[in-house]
């Protein structure tokens, strides 16, 4: 792997280990700071604040790394995400916490500028598999970091954050001096006006043959959202976890997610077509969610994660897809509005899950994980409907 796809696959799983730490150790930081036990309102308050400000920065940096190049937004982003765990660790309160976890969200929006690096420097008949390396590296993340805040937040729950700023720094300094410009910066005057994180939706619902692209990211997002604020409640209510069998429980799934996304979605998109490779993710993740539903033994979730993990390969499968929907020039601003559909998904769907939760708590916590499967029906409905192009390759060949 060559140097530039080593610093931008590390921001991705640093990015992950952020979002990640914090799940095992959420509802014992809230209690601690908000000196109540009844913390549900304030994890969906939490959780959306964070997807918020994603949502208003995602195609803002997305638009400023194709004026100005990747690189100085990336590196920016580094820098102030090691400022921001730090804050974080030494926030004594719930207003100063929520601020720490607004910023946050909003250097996590670099994750569109990686994205736009990789397509800069990705052959078109490599991008599947890069994208699935990229989904690799999240998984990794995720294996990381909910262990890790698991683990070091049984000795201090400040401690993760602490480790995360470390993780950081260390990332700056890789990326200030290995990672290369992948684009040549147009240096163009930039219009106030692009800055409105609004501007690029409108540009997209402009362009009505994306419209279903995007839509189906943000139906996936929001499925995804289920995990970050349900899987720990449930996994206390149901199998009476703590903190630490909350993170292995989370590490093991990113571990099947990793080896699943690094193999898998290259060899599925040749041998079962693009289309075909999502609905196959789509219909592992239900059975897996099914069965999930129904546990009622610790072991049966650990015993299912390589069902779940085949769900990864129509994400990446999905994510190629999307780049051949607009050219060169466009990259940076189109994957900005994925990401900035994914923060908005990711905006509602968790006041959405954790209501729902709260709901189905005491007669059936499993529940939670069928109304996952209903939201990933809806995703299968609009990717049976997509009017696919061909890739150039093949396109050319006819």
């Amino acid at each position: 792997m060559n140097k530039p796809l080593t610093v931008i696959f590390t921001a991705i799983i640093l990015d992950a280990v952020g979002i990640g730490l914090i799940f095992p150790i959420l509802p014992s930081l809230l209690a601690e700071v908000t000196h109540t036990e009844n913390v549900a309102p304030f994890i969906g308050i939490m959780t959306a604040l964070y997807a918020i400000m994603q949502f208003i920065f995602a195609p803002v940096l997305g638009s400023l790394s194709d004026r100005l190049g990747r690189r100085p937004v990336l590196l920016i982003s580094l820098a102030g995400a090691a400022i921001n765990y730090l804050f974080l660790a030494f926030a004594p309160n719930l207003w100063l916490l929520l601020l720490g976890r607004a910023i946050a969200g909003l250097t996590s929006a670099n994750i569109s500028v990686a994205m736009a690096y990789i397509t800069d420097i990705t052959p078109e008949a490599k991008r599947a598999r890069r994208f699935g390396l990229f989904n690799a590296m999240f998984g990794i993340g995720f294996i990381i970091g909910p262990v890790l805040g698991g683990a070091l937040g049984d000795y201090w729950l400040r401690l993760p954050f602490i480790a995360a700023a470390a993780l950081n720094t260390c990332n700056l300094l890789l990326a200030f001096f290995v990672l290369p410009e992948s684009r040549t910066p147009s240096y163009e005057k930039i219009d106030l006006a692009a800055l409105n994180p609004l501007r690029p939706l409108r540009w997209v619902w402009s362009m009505k043959s994306l419209l279903p692209i995007v839509f189906i990211f943000f139906v996936f997002s929001a499925s995804g959202e289920a995990y970050g604020t349900s899987w720990a409640l449930w996994g206390s209510d149901t199998f009476g976890w703590n903190g630490l069998w909350v993170g292995l429980s989370l590490g093991a799934y990113g571990l099947c997610q990793t080896l699943a996304q690094a193999f898998l979605p290259g060899p599925a998109v040749k041998l079962l077509g693009e289309r075909a490779a999502i609905l196959t993710g789509i219909a592992s993740v239900c059975v897996a969610l099914t069965i999930m539903a129904f546990a009622n033994q610790a072991w049966m979730v650990f015993a299912i994660m390589p069902i779940f993990a085949l769900g990864g390969i129509g994400v990446p499968a999905l994510q190629s897809l999307a780049t051949r929907q607009v050219d060169e020039s466009q990259q940076g601003q189109f994957q900005g509005v994925l990401a900035s559909a994914v923060s908005l998904a990711s905006i509602a769907a968790p006041l959405g899950f954790s209501s729902f939760y709260f709901v189905v708590r005491a007669q059936w916590p499993g529940a939670i994980w069928l109304s996952v499967v209903a939201v990933y029906a809806i995703g299968a409905v609009l990717v049976l409907g997509l009017q696919l192009k061909q890739p150039a390759s093949l396109a050319e060949a006819g």
